[in-house]
């Protein structure tokens, strides 16, 4: 198959689909591989590196979509990359599709083959979304501490105090991967976390392997509530793959928290759980509302581009070798896990909850 990787052009967006160690897995399997010019630069790749890994580098990005049979990227494709496609071309890329209805209009209207990194799942288990996550999450506690700083806009607050002073207080909704590594990192700086979470089975591992500092509590409206005027940063890592993410706290309830708290939405590719949330950029993360900083950055792995590319690639490539190997044509069948990746397919949509969000009718595959 001849596969394409662009350079990234969201804004502050630094990674690259595919390190050159896995193009030389690809070529080595005899596919060929376009890679644009300067597409690693932004996480330490050179061109040099990607043609020793038998890479073909093309300056142009029109030519590259133009010769391959299947576009391999990190972000969804925003909408000046639109045009670039080409009818029924294969996508394998993080899409978000439930926060993004002109995104999920456009891959129909075009045919495009679409497979996301983050619903493909095993048991119970989403493998390409989990190293984002865990990136993501552990960004959130130091983001968080970072931004209750006074000249952030935050309260003054050091995450964690030192001798004689209160520690600060987290409060992590969410307890998957990224809420552990949020819950990890924040009890690291010497703050008092509690993780929320629906899951008693989780909650109960929660307990067993997270220090002493962290605290589990079962998730429910009440509980939200009864916290926040305690707590100094809240990290909302909610998701319901695939879906729009629950707003778990509304607008009128920052009134309730102490002026200069945090919240850190992780969950703003999937449309934020926190009613105020809008995404922001890394260029300009955070925004006020009700006395309250808000950080949504919608790409929050970009900010370390070399560590995200090195644990992206090292996930997606087994499925982008099979995906080339069978085609889109044949993957799902070849591989069944695939299904569950498959997002939109010669103009019909294959994901119930995307449809659902956007009111489109889905298909199941067979």
């Amino acid at each position: 198959m001849i596969i394409g990787i662009p350079k990234e052009i969201k804004t502050d967006e630094y990674r690259v689909s595919v390190t050159p160690a896995g193009v030389a897995e690809l070529t080595i399997d005899g596919h060929a591989v376009y890679v644009q010019s300067s597409a690693g630069d932004g996480s330490g790749f050179s061109d040099f590196d990607y043609k020793t890994a038998g890479a073909i580098l093309l300056k142009n990005v029109e030519e590259l979509f133009s010769k391959v049979e299947m576009i391999v990227k990190v972000k969804e494709p925003i909408e000046q990359e639109y045009k670039l496609f080409k009818q029924n071309q294969t996508l394998f890329t993080y899409l978000h599709l439930a926060a993004d209805k002109q995104l999920t209009d456009f891959l129909l209207e075009k045919g495009i083959r679409a497979f996301s990194y983050e619903t493909l799942k095993i048991g119970n288990r989403l493998p390409l979304l989990e190293p984002m996550s865990e990136v993501a999450g552990k960004m959130a506690s130091l983001m968080g501490a970072v931004h209750l700083g006074r000249y952030h806009g935050g309260s003054g607050l050091l995450a964690g105090g030192v001798v004689g002073t209160h520690r600060t207080k987290v409060m992590v909704l969410g307890g998957g991967v990224a809420g552990k590594a949020a819950a990890e990192v924040a009890a690291g700086l010497g703050a008092d976390v509690i993780i929320l979470d629906i899951n008693t089975e989780r909650l109960h591992y929660l307990n067993d392997v997270m220090p002493a500092n962290v605290a589990t509590l079962y998730s429910c409206s009440e509980a939200i509530d009864s916290l926040l005027p305690h707590v100094d940063i809240i990290v909302g890592t909610i998701l319901i793959p695939g879906a729009k993410a629950p707003k778990l706290i509304t607008r009128e309830m920052l009134s309730k928290m102490k002026k200069g708290s945090v919240l850190v939405d992780v969950s703003i590719d999937q449309g934020g759980c926190f009613e105020s949330s809008h995404a922001t950029t890394h260029t300009k993360p955070t925004f006020m509302e009700e006395g309250i900083v808000h950080y949504c950055v919608a790409n929050m792995p970009g900010a370390y581009p070399r560590t995200s590319t090195y644990a992206l690639t090292n996930a997606t490539i087994v499925y982008v070798k099979h995906l080339a190997h069978y085609g889109s044509e044949n993957i799902c069948k070849q591989m069944p896990v695939m299904v569950t990746a498959l997002n939109t397919y010669d103009g019909v949509l294959y994901n119930k909850a995307v449809g659902l969000a956007h009111g489109i009718q889905s298909r199941e595959f067979n």
